[in-house]
């Protein structure tokens, strides 16, 4: 089975995601250790493709990075529309 793109992303929150890690002051690695004691395992690659827009995000994954990042939903996915528009 092959992963669905929509306009060719895989997610729409990679660009907002590492714009709002660096304004704390994280690192991608920062970033999976605080998921991590959440309880929810990721790695540093995972971060990265995510960012590069290789790869999905889970339900649970978006939750905890809000939660850490402390950004509300609208914050991760501002700016959509460019690229449904794309």
């Amino acid at each position: 089975m092959s992963m669905r793109k929509f306009n060719n992303c895989y997610n729409v929150i990679c660009e907002n995601l590492a714009k709002y890690r660096k304004e704390k002051y994280m690192s991608q690695a920062d970033l999976v250790k605080e998921l991590n004691l959440l309880g929810i395992n990721m790695h540093k690659n995972d971060i990265y493709l995510i960012e590069a827009n290789k790869r999905t995000v889970r339900d649970y994954e978006l939750w905890g990075m809000m939660k850490i990042l402390g950004v509300s939903f609208e914050d991760l996915i501002k700016g959509i529309e460019k690229k449904i528009e794309k």
